[in-house]
Order: structure tokens, then C-alpha cells, then sequence
């Protein structure tokens, strides 16, 4: 049965936290707040964990998993070939909601899904996910929603459509908004801006004239 915890009671919270970081080492499902919408993840190295969030979502493997991080320094252990561009956007954007598409690396043990070698890794800006991130590590992360419902922007929305199929839910509260985070690919010579979301192009381009739109 789902334990649900309200993080703005601080015994409560640390009590979650906890029971959190316990059940993402057993490979099992937990919802967290960002500062966009609700996140359900787990271990983004437990090919059980991720099987299970993806079957949990209705989604296929086609659809990977994102991975959010509590520090841009775990960036040196996950991705390869990551250019001065991609570095400077971390460094205007990070934490925050911008995800970047990087090349993993290929010694890495993990199976988000049919990523042809790259993650969508992004660290938020939100006390309690970085207070688990900072104990789990990498968490495989997309939002807290059946798929073709709307992402969820609290705690009761996520646990009505996800159930019992997460072990621990994290309430920290209504979300700012709705607007998802941008993604940006910087696989290639070039970042290019897959999904306009909280941050716009003209911002990107602020940091880094040269980005791009697939837009």
C-alpha cells in the first residue's frame, strides 16, 4: 500500500525522505514535487524500477525515461562529448527547468529505454527532489501522470491516476504551474531547442546566440 507524506511538516518530511530513499534502492516507484510538475521515478540504474514506471505510465519503451540529477557535477560520470556550449547553458539555467539531451556514456549500466546513446538529464530547482536526489543519485524521473492525461501539478492528481503502483509519495505542495521544462538537444555541433517550455528561445539564445529550433 502507497505511504503518502506531507513535506511541509518538517518531522513529516524527513520521515518521507527516508521511506524515499529506501524504496527507490529496492527498485520500487516514488512521486516527488519539481518546480515544474509532479515526477514519479526510481533508481535510474534498476532495469526493474524503469520497467516498472514505464508499464505504470502506459508507456513504451519508444518514450524513454528523462534522468534528474542534484548537482551538475554527476554530468562528468553520465555524459561524453559535452560541449562548452551545453556547459554554458547548465551553468545559466541549472537547477531549473531546462532538460539537455546529451550522449551518455556507453560504460554506463542502465536501460531507460530506446535512447540510441543519449539521456535527457535536467536538475531541478526544488528542495525536497534535490534533498532525495542528493541521497539516491541519477533517478530515472518523467511526470507523475497516466500517458495523454494532463501532468499533474499536486500530490492528490498524481496519486489518483498512479495508485498503488508508487510506493511513496512526496507532497510538497501545488506546483508554481503547468508549463514543462524545456528540452534541448546538444548532441550536435549546435544546441537545438526540441520543446519550447518555461524557458523560451530567445533566452536560449541570450546564453548562446547560435541555438537552434525544431520547432
Amino acid at each position: 500500500m502507497a505511504r503518502r507524506y506531507d513535506c511541509s511538516d518538517p518531522a513529516d518530511r524527513a520521515a518521507g525522505l527516508r521511506e524515499a530513499v529506501s524504496a527507490v534502492r529496492r527498485g520500487e516507484l516514488v512521486v516527488l514535487p519539481t518546480d515544474t510538475v509532479y515526477g514519479v521515478g526510481c533508481d535510474a540504474f534498476s532495469h526493474e524500477g524503469v520497467a516498472e514506471l514505464l508499464q505504470a505510465k502506459g508507456r513504451d519503451r519508444t518514450m524513454p525515461s528523462p534522468v534528474l540529477i542534484a548537482s551538475p557535477n554527476v554530468l562528468h560520470g553520465l555524459v561524453t562529448d559535452f560541449s562548452e556550449q551545453a556547459w554554458e547553458l547548465v551553468d545559466a539555467f541549472w537547477p531549473g527547468a531546462l532538460t539537455l539531451v546529451a550522449r551518455h556514456q556507453p560504460s554506463l549500466r542502465w536501460d531507460l529505454g530506446d535512447t540510441r546513446g543519449t539521456v535527457a538529464v535536467r536538475m531541478p530547482l526544488h528542495p525536497v527532489a534535490l534533498e532525495l536526489l542528493e541521497k539516491t543519485g541519477p533517478m530515472a524521473v518523467s511526470s507523475a501522470n497516466l500517458t495523454g492525461h494532463p501532468a499533474p501539478q499536486d500530490c492528490d492528481a498524481a496519486q489518483e491516476m498512479l495508485g498503488d503502483a508508487v510506493s511513496v509519495y512526496l507532497d510538497g505542495g501545488a506546483t508554481p504551474d503547468a508549463v514543462p521544462s524545456s528540452i534541448v538537444d546538444v548532441t550536435g555541433p549546435v544546441p537545438i531547442l526540441l520543446r519550447e517550455g518555461a524557458v523560451s528561445l530567445d533566452e536560449l539564445r541570450k546564453v548562446v546566440p547560435g541555438t537552434g529550433a525544431s520547432l
